[in-house]
Formats: C-alpha cells, sequence, structure tokens
C-alpha cells in the first residue's frame, strides 16, 4: 500500500476479518536486551580489534563489524516506531535509540525518527519521503558502473538527501543524540586508540553499502515489477535484520514488531502470498547494476495535495 488512506483502509480490512492480529500490537520485551547485547558485543570488538594489523582490521570490520552495525540500525528503525517500551513510554525508546547508536558511531537516530514516520505516513511523497532519490541520483547513477557506486555511497545519500528534499529545524533530542555520540567516539580515542574508531565507521560506511543485507534498501521499494511498490523478502537474513524483509506486512502494521510479523503472515496469508517477493538481498543488488531498465528513478513519487502535515 503506498497512499496513507489507502493503507489504513487496507489495514482495518485486514483487522476486520482478522482480529487477533492486534493482539501483535504490543511492545517486544526481548528487543532490549538484544539491542543491550549487541552494544556489549561491540564494544567488546573495539577492545579486540585495537592490537590487530590493518589488514585483519579491514576484514573483520567487514565481515564481522558491518554486519553487527547495520543490524544496530534496524534495531534503531523498530525502536523508532516504540517497539521497545511502547507508544506509553515515548521518551524511553528516544533515549534507548541513542544507546543503541553508540556502536555505529554516526549520530542519526533522533533524526531517523523524524524523517522515518514520513516515509511511513508519506510514502513515496514528493518533498516530504527522503528515502526517495534526488533528481540527480535518477539523471546522474544510471550506468552499470555509475550505480554501483551509488550503492556503495548510500550512507552519503541517505546522510545529505533530508538536508535537500527536506529539511526539518533541528530538535533538542538530535543535538543530544550529536553530544552523546561525539563524546562516546573521542572517549573511545583516547581510551583504546584509533583502529576501534575505523572499526566503528568502517563498519558502518561498510554495512549499509555493497553488502549483502544493503540489499533491503533496494529490495524494500524499487520497481522491478510495474505496480508493485513494495516487496517483501522472507529469507535467513532476517534474523539478522529484526524481520526488515517483512515489509508489506511492516508497512501495513507498522506498530507491530519485527519477531512477530511473521505471524502476520500466516494469520493473513491470503493477503501476502500471492504478492511479489524476492529469495535473496544479493540477487537484488545484482539485478539493480546489471538491469539497465533499473536506476534510482524506479521508485513511484507521488503529488501529495492538502494531507501533508510538517512539524
Amino acid at each position: 500500500m503506498g497512499n496513507r488512506v489507502a493503507r489504513e483502509d487496507f489495514e482495518k480490512e485486514i483487522l476486520a476479518k482478522y482480529p487477533e492480529i492486534k493482539s501483535l500490537m504490543v511492545p517486544d520485551t526481548r528487543l532490549k536486551w538484544i539491542v543491550c547485547m549487541m552494544v556489549v558485543v561491540q564494544f567488546l570488538a573495539f577492545y579486540l580489534v585495537k592490537d590487530l594489523e590493518w589488514k585483519w582490521l579491514l576484514f573483520w570490520t567487514y565481515v564481522f563489524g558491518s554486519c553487527i552495525n547495520h543490524s544496530m540500525t534496524l534495531a534503531i528503525h523498530e525502536i523508532s516506531h516504540n517497539t521497545a517500551f511502547g507508544n506509553n513510554k515515548a521518551l524511553w525508546n528516544r533515549w534507548f535509540a541513542i544507546f543503541a547508536n553508540l556502536p555505529i558511531g554516526l549520530p542519526y537516530s533522533a533524526s531517523f525518527k523524524r524523517y522515518h514516520l514520513d516515509h511511513h505516513r508519506y510514502l513515496g511523497g514528493d518533498g516530504i519521503d527522503v528515502d526517495i532519490p534526488t533528481d540527480f541520483e535518477g539523471w546522474f547513477f544510471c550506468t552499470r558502473m555509475r550505480k554501483f557506486f551509488w550503492i556503495v555511497l548510500q550512507p552519503l545519500f541517505y546522510a545529505i538527501r533530508p538536508l535537500y528534499i527536506n529539511p526539518k529545524p533541528i530538535s533538542q533530542l538530535e543535538v543530544i543524540n550529536l553530544v552523546v555520540q561525539f563524546s562516546f567516539n573521542i572517549a573511545l580515542y583516547y581510551l583504546w586508540g584509533i583502529k576501534p574508531v575505523v572499526y566503528m565507521l568502517a563498519g558502518s560506511m561498510l554495512g549499509m553499502g555493497m553488502h549483502p543485507i544493503s540489499g533491503h534498501f533496494i529490495a524494500e521499494h524499487y520497481m522491478f515489477l510495474k505496480g508493485h511498490e513494495t516487496y517483501s523478502y522472507y529469507g535467513s537474513l532476517n534474523l539478522l535484520t529484526f524481520n526488515v524483509g517483512y515489509h508489506n506486512e511492516h508497512h501495513d502494521f507498522p506498530s507491530i514488531p519485527g519477531r512477530r510479523l511473521p505471524e502476520v503472515k500466516k494469520i493473513a496469508s491470503e493477503y501476502y502470498e500471492h504478492l511479489p517477493q524476492y529469495t535473496s538481498w544479493v540477487k537484488v543488488l545484482y539485478d539493480f547494476i546489471m538491469d539497465d531498465t533499473l536506476s534510482p528513478y524506479s521508485r513511484i513519487k507521488r503529488k501529495l495535495k492538502g494531507e501533508v502535515k510538517q512539524e
């Protein structure tokens, strides 16, 4: 579902037929413990890599650190929907997201929350949804080699695109996020040197660039098939990504934690089984680069009238 009203009507239709889905709209009690464990694992990795040779540092950064850091960004995605502590403790979720942000090295959790909710309310909204590539991206990154570098540089475009498409006043929480994160980065450098900092920052950049997990960026909303805007993936990488592959289900019920999205698919299988789906995010990346009919332009962009409420 793309249009906000259409999605809400679709959600009501499913809930009317399967009211038991409402019972899934509760916080994931495991999420906070899983996130804490992942943060501790990365803190341990910071210590272990401080004396590694550079070649082994870069190897483990890509093989291990990038996977954990990309997974952490998807944990923050989960937390942005208040699935850690629930809607009645919204601020707890915001602070917890800042904590989960620490091993990533780049302060983005507070900003992500603000822009991601726009993505759900106004999917593909021109000038609102910053998940939509800019006209420059669509025009320039049109050849196979350029599309390859566009994927490599995805973290950069995701960082600067909001400033161009839909700039918002900086919030107090964003300032806190920045101060906390840079204070942590400086402390890490003074404690164990430059190598853990490189491991942390390079892991984030590599994990969200040309990496098997980053295939979900392309898989979620690029139109590989005309008329189909959102796609799901039900493969094993969901174990590392908090089931973000269940993307049709997530957009229909964003308040349901990722851990329970397979139950949504099982309960309402008649609504999801027939939809186009992917079996490999690696293949998605390969097909996107090699298919000359696909580019950053391969997205639905909507002109929104009268229903947009800015912060």
